[in-house]
């Protein structure tokens, strides 16, 4: 099967193991969005300096970049459900500690930094898991639309549920949020617990295998592997346009458009409303289109929409470009993350799916760096023009998944699982 025979075929069962995990995925979701949105605003009151405040936010991207192959690594080693509810326990007890020293009036900015390395930190091994656990709880053929239901559940729950709720939650004390986000965190863990799955079969590990050697052995899988090192391209190149325009929306929208603060939060809602309408829409495209064409489809829309964005000096073009770019995100997100999950050897899912994410991570504060100079030397709508190039360079890198001979690997087929092309 070529790799664009990776189309979705069927939907997953949401009596088993995936109803639970995508339970669980929009529960931590809800509370991440509550934490994330909660830790600024505690932030400000503890300190007037920029740079500090910031520090928080930093401190989420920075353990990705230090652990995240690590983390994937790790995944490849253990039992993934029992590595997920162990991490989410653990956070947990964390956040509510936290919690409780919130309402005391314990609270610091370097109590927040720690909390927010401590915590992705944690993050780099469960999402890793997550990621190489999915395919074991679903068909090969339901995966696509697996994925764009927990992509769907997640961007309702953190986008629309979450963050709006931080205000009233706040109403009730400082610490509320965060006690809420712990018991998320609880909930989530009990779920995953409760799926039942057979861990995969792994060969035993050579004598003197080390942490290090396994993740050199998935980066030379990957680099070897023609469809995932396209993948793997896209994905660093596309988190690095999506850096500068998220990083540079403010200024585009405030200040090169003049619509104010309300026009921001407008233009924000509309690709969240784009996100959901993408995930609606998602399946219908694979199965007329195929995965990769799919793909290549959304980035070549997402390469015009940007283009209306830094051209066109109006909300209203805004505001619509953004939905736009919404919709073919999801279907983006969606369709390389089942590709990726497809074409990756099984016991070397988390360790490629880390590389990813860590790419992606990287990615994304250099585009903001990018974006920002662009903006400073060129005006606030270059940086609409400077993503619209990387997504171009995005999609150019996709285009050797598109060749027939590079298929997806079949699990149950161990040449192909230990045998990359």
């Amino acid at each position: 099967m070529d790799a664009d025979g990776a189309a979705e075929g069927s939907s997953p069962d949401w009596r088993g193991g995936f109803g639970r995990l995508w339970s669980a995925a929009v529960l931590s979701s809800f509370g991440d969005a509550l934490r994330t949105a909660a830790l600024p605003l505690l932030a400000v009151t503890l300190t007037d300096r920029p740079l500090l405040i910031a520090s928080v936010t930093a401190c989420g991207y920075l353990p990705w970049i230090v652990f995240g192959l690590l983390g994937g690594a790790v995944a490849d080693r253990v039992d993934q459900r029992r590595a997920m509810w162990t991490v989410d326990a653990v956070r947990a007890g964390l956040v509510a500690a936290f919690a409780g020293s919130v309402a005391l009036g314990h609270a610091s900015i370097g109590l927040l930094i720690a909390l927010a390395l401590a915590l992705t930190t944690l993050q780099t091994l469960f999402d890793n898991a997550a990621t190489a656990l999915l395919p074991t709880l679903v068909d090969r053929a339901a995966l696509g639309s697996a994925n764009a239901r927990l992509m769907t559940g997640q961007r309702i729950a953190g986008g629309l549920l979450g963050a709006p709720a931080v205000p009233l939650l706040l109403g009730v004390g400082a610490g509320a949020p965060f006690a809420v986000d712990a018991a998320t965190f609880l909930l989530a863990a009990a779920l995953v617990a409760s799926v039942r799955t057979t861990p995969p079969e792994r060969e035993p590990r050579a004598a003197g295998s080390t942490l290090r050697r396994e993740i050199a052995e998935g980066l030379r899988a990957l680099g070897r592997d023609r469809a995932l090192r396209g993948l793997c391209a896209a994905t660093a190149l596309c988190n690095v346009g999506m850096g500068a325009l998220i990083a540079t929306l403010v200024v585009l929208v405030t200040g090169w458009l003049d619509a104010g603060s309300t026009g921001y939060v407008i233009a924000a809602t509309a690709y969240t409303v784009g996100n959901l309408a993408g995930g609606a829409v998602n399946g219908r495209l694979v199965r007329r289109l195929g995965a990769v064409r799919s793909v290549l489809l959304a980035g070549a829309v997402q390469i015009g929409a940007l283009v209306v964005m830094g051209s066109v000096r109006s909300l209203t073009a805004l505001v619509a470009a953004m939905a736009v770019f919404g919709v073919m995100g999801m279907v983006w997100n969606v369709n390389t993350t089942t590709l990726m999950q497809q074409r990756s050897p099984e016991i070397m899912l988390g360790r490629i799916s880390s590389a990813f994410r860590t790419l992606g991570v990287a990615g994304a504060p250099l585009g903001a760096l990018l974006g920002g100079a662009a903006a400073t030397a060129w005006g606030g709508n270059t940086p609409a023009f400077l993503a619209a190039l990387f997504l171009a360079l995005s999609v150019v890198a996709l285009i050797p998944l598109g060749r027939p001979d590079v298929s997806v690997v079949t699990h149950d087929d161990p040449t192909t699982a230990h045998a990359p092309r």
